[in-house]
């Protein structure tokens, strides 16, 4: 059944957009913009048709209740952690949900999601991380759930909060270590020089390679690094505040489809904002 949840969760092109919408999870205000009424939130974004919604169990009945057979799939957001806020809390933590990929098959969902975070001088963290992925790796292959590592370099919280810190050569065995791991599908920072990406892409040997969003940028600029990204071989994207917090987030959703799935240049994705 894992190959039936793949073809769920990748287009007919063979790459995938899927629209992470599980910021509430970690409990950190800035995060709750755009996304303040989950159900008006996950319902524009649906009805823009992206391949997948990423929720966490709470909220992922809103997606699912959704009828017809055209709705994006679910991926589930299977862990939480507090390591995003400024200043840090005195004790940080990695923390799965019960039984995630039972959940996951309950949900109907396509893939299950989970972090592999590298933080500095926080060891205790990256260990959680680590088991975290080891347990759910033998459930995925017991229900035949795909797995989606979320290998994060991050830069010291002092700087102001945990920022995407772009290092290829931080990048690349963390990504090869999700794939030694187990993970079906792999979700990646772009590195600082996006023409290197498809060093990301080797490194995961053969594995699809999803690129992160991160924070708010203008259009243009996550339109053009999608377009480069794409060219150096990733095999879609995930990305959440780009679409949700953007004042037409069904038009920068069709934008991205447009240049994931159909090779759109710039230009022609942009026209979907108009």
């Amino acid at each position: 059944m894992k190959s039936a949840r793949l073809n769920r969760l990748f287009g007919v092109s063979g790459n995938c957009f899927d629209v992470a919408i599980d910021h509430g999870m970690f409990n950190e205000r800035t995060f709750l913009a755009g996304i303040e009424n989950m159900k008006t939130a996950i319902r524009v974004i649906a009805d823009a048709a992206p391949d997948a919604i990423q929720l966490p169990p709470g909220t992922a009945p809103m997606l699912q209740a959704i009828p017809g057979k055209q709705r994006p799939a679910l991926v589930l957001r299977t862990d939480i952690a507090n390591i995003y806020g400024n200043p840090l809390p005195s004790a940080l933590f990695s923390e799965m949900i019960d039984r995630g990929v039972e959940q996951a098959v309950a949900l109907d969902a396509a893939c299950v999601v989970v972090n592999l975070l590298m933080l500095p001088e926080q060891p205790e963290v990256y260990r959680a991380c680590v088991r975290n992925v080891n347990s759910l790796k033998r459930e995925c292959e017991i229900y035949g759930m795909p797995l989606m590592v979320e290998p994060l370099v991050m830069q010291d919280n002092s700087k102001g909060a945990y920022m995407v810190d772009g290092a290829i050569d931080k990048i690349l065995p963390l990504v090869r270590q999700a794939a030694e791991l187990g993970a079906d599908i792999i979700k990646a920072d772009p590195c600082d020089n996006v023409d290197e990406y498809h060093r990301v892409v080797e490194i995961a040997q053969g594995l699809p390679v999803l690129v992160r969003g991160g924070g708010r940028v203008s259009d243009q600029e996550i339109l053009t690094r999608t377009k480069q990204l794409m060219e150096q071989g990733a095999r879609g994207i995930v990305y959440g505040r780009n679409v949700i917090q953007h004042n037409n987030p069904g038009g920068m959703t069709r934008a991205l489809m447009a240049i994931v799935h159909d090779k759109a240049s710039v230009e022609q994705a942009s026209g979907h904002l108009a």
